[in-house]
This record gives structure tokens, C-alpha cells and sequence, in this order.
């Protein structure tokens, strides 16, 4: 066998049994605060647009029982901003949910994503 077709079954082997590790998705921290903050998950990351959002769209949703609407959002893409649809969360006794916003600061515009805050 030559050099080359052991390195490519060595490199097949592994990717089969890389392919069969389970990858658990990170899970939401709560930080004690004024008042807790159910907050993004570890891996979230500080976005910062160089301008302004557009204009908030309106999406029209009628209640769902359970579940509150968290408005959808303009996402920065590194260009330009791109419309995000909003979506349903289940509600969580003792929090109320604050939807997803953008916040302008001394260095440009910050994306705040939808977190459950308790109270």
C-alpha cells in the first residue's frame, strides 16, 4: 500500500468516528444581577454595526397561549443589516422576556439578543 492510500483511510477512519461524537449545545447561564438575567448561552458574541438600524418592521402574530412573540430584529452581516423574522418562546414562570434591540454606544451600534429577565 502506498504512503498516500494509508493516510487517506487513516483520515476516513477518523472522520467516521468523529461523525459519531454527540456535540451537546451550549446551555443558557443565569448570572446574578440586580436580578437574575437568564442570558445567552456562553459562546454569544458582541456585535457592533458601524451605522444605525433601519426602521423597525412589524410583524402581525396573533397571542399563542404559553408562548410570548419575540419580535424579530435587523441582524448586522458585517455590510449591511438583514432582516431576522421573530419567533415563539415558551413562557417562563417568574421572567419576562426583553425582546431583541440594538443599543448605541461611544464606539457604534450593539446588538442586544432576546433574554428572560426574572421579575
Amino acid at each position: 500500500m502506498s504512503i498516500r492510500l494509508v493516510a487517506l483511510a487513516s483520515l476516513v477512519a477518523v472522520t467516521a468516528l468523529a461523525a459519531g461524537c454527540v456535540v451537546e449545545p451550549a446551555r443558557p447561564v443565569v448570572y446574578a444581577r440586580p436580578a437574575p438575567v437568564y442570558a445567552p448561552a456562553p459562546g454569544y458574541v458582541d456585535v457592533v454595526a458601524t451605522q444605525p438600524p433601519p426602521p423597525m418592521f412589524v410583524e402581525n402574530v396573533a397571542p399563542r397561549p404559553g408562548f410570548t412573540w419575540a419580535h424579530g430584529y435587523w441582524r448586522w452581516d458585517g455590510r449591511r443589516y438583514v432582516a431576522e423574522r421573530g419567533h415563539w418562546e415558551p413562557m417562563r414562570r417568574g421572567y419576562h422576556y426583553v425582546h431583541p434591540h440594538w443599543e448605541q454606544r461611544g464606539d457604534g451600534w450593539h446588538m442586544r439578543a432576546g433574554v428572560w429577565v426574572a421579575g
